[in-house]
């Protein structure tokens, strides 16, 4: 993988060259952003074009057996660590190593979920146990294939248990020669103090608009420059969203259409005086916890479904304020404030009043809480409908 191959993110592959060039590689370094901006293909590309044998000042040849063999993340010193579920498949991250390679050889950009679905694990939240360190140790003791660095990648390294990332400590602190740690993550602020205390940090930001929208042309030949530009706006930063949407994800649309209902039957009931009618709408409502909580709908899914809900009630709460009171902006300016499809921004128009400054921070603490409950797999029946009588109280405000 080379650092062309790698969409925007300049200003850090200008880093990562000039760390090169200068002969200054931190032994440790940890890289971190929002999902979908390209942080694990860079820590590969940079790996690469340090081990590059006719690397230019621009990037990796690509071309001589170390890079074939990077190519092909096949190379005897690039090493990596991930989340898995142990199954009675294997309980380290070599035993899923195959389709892991597979996945990053298919050139497009994945999340968690992603992985989760190839694992065919839905259901259930990975982790890189304790088992998992005492095969980085071993890995890295390994004499060196060529003369260059042993690699170690950590995906997700938020994911390492409390006894995984302790037992590493000892090693970021004081690895063995030539050895380069990178670690990747969307939450740093998961990771242990002592972790983040012995790695460099090497932030990689949101894409700009414009490079989302020349990638989306470039990718979607068919699509118009507006769309491409509505699209780009609304992924905020990640070419994962973008591309998602661009295809139409259909976890997307249906995370509208459950949130749609949520808040609906939420004002609805608390408008409603009768007690029979009442109790029926409670019910529908419960009915709707229900199928949010179901065993097949998973956990990741169930959060990534809470976050999307936190982000549309801020949208809400932006819509409301950008239309509610004068302003010297245009309709289509005023419209370019909120990150939202034209369905969502549909679906404000009517309900963004319901969202003020009285009750925008209790919902949003609500969802919240609800997604670390999910996270700390608590009871999602319990949780979710706990949510749903929040929020009739909430938006009742």
């Amino acid at each position: 993988m080379q650092f062309k191959d790698i969409i925007g993110q300049e200003s850090v592959k200008n880093r990562l060259r000039q760390a090169v060039a200068e002969s200054r590689v931190p032994h440790a370094q940890l890289l971190s952003g929002p999902a979908g901006v390209g942080k694990l293909r860079l820590a590969i590309a940079y790996a690469q074009y340090i081990a590059c044998e006719h690397r230019t000042a621009e990037d990796s040849c690509g071309v001589c057996p170390t890079c074939l063999q990077y190519t092909k993340l096949q190379h005897p010193d690039l090493n990596f660590a991930f989340p898995i579920v142990k199954t009675d498949a294997g309980d380290t991250c070599d035993d899923f190593m195959p389709r892991f390679r597979e996945l990053l050889l298919s050139d497009r950009y994945f999340d968690l979920d992603d992985w989760y679905r190839t694992l065919g694990v839905e259901t259930k939240q990975g982790m890189i146990y304790e088992k998992e360190s005492s095969e980085i140790l071993r890995k890295l003791s390994l004499k060196a294939f060529s003369n260059g660095y042993k690699v170690m990648i950590i995906w997700q390294a938020d994911k390492m248990n409390a006894q995984c990332a302790n037992k590493l400590l000892k090693l970021l602190e004081e690895p063995p020669e030539k050895t380069l740690f990178l670690l990747v993550t969307e939450h740093p602020e998961l990771l242990l103090p002592t972790i983040i205390s012995r790695v460099q940090p090497v932030n990689v930001p949101r894409l700009e608009e414009e490079t989302l929208v020349n990638g989306l042309l470039t990718e979607h030949s068919a699509m118009s420059r507006t769309d491409a530009a509505d699209i780009a706006h609304i992924a905020n930063g990640s070419w994962l969203t973008a591309v998602r949407l661009a295809d139409e994800d259909e976890q997307n649309r249906s995370f509208f259409d459950d949130f749609v209902a949520l808040m609906r039957n939420a004002y609805t009931i608390g408008q409603i005086r009768d007690p029979q009618r009442k109790f029926e709408a409670l019910r529908t409502l419960r009915e709707w916890s229900l199928r949010m909580a179901d065993a097949k709908v998973g956990r990741e899914r169930q959060k990534a479904f809470l976050q999307y809900a936190q982000r549309q009630v801020r949208e809400n709460y932006v819509f409301n304020l950008t239309h509610s009171a004068p302003s010297e902006h245009t309709p289509d300016q005023l419209a370019r404030l909120n990150y939202q499809t034209a369905d969502e921004r549909h679906f404000s128009e009517r309900f963004a009043p319901y969202i003020h400054d009285g009750n925008i921070d209790a919902i949003v603490e609500q969802l919240d809480r609800a997604e670390q409950q999910i996270t700390q797999n608590g009871n999602a029946k319990m949780i979710f409908f706990d949510l749903c009588l929040q929020l009739i109280v909430l938006i009742k405000r």
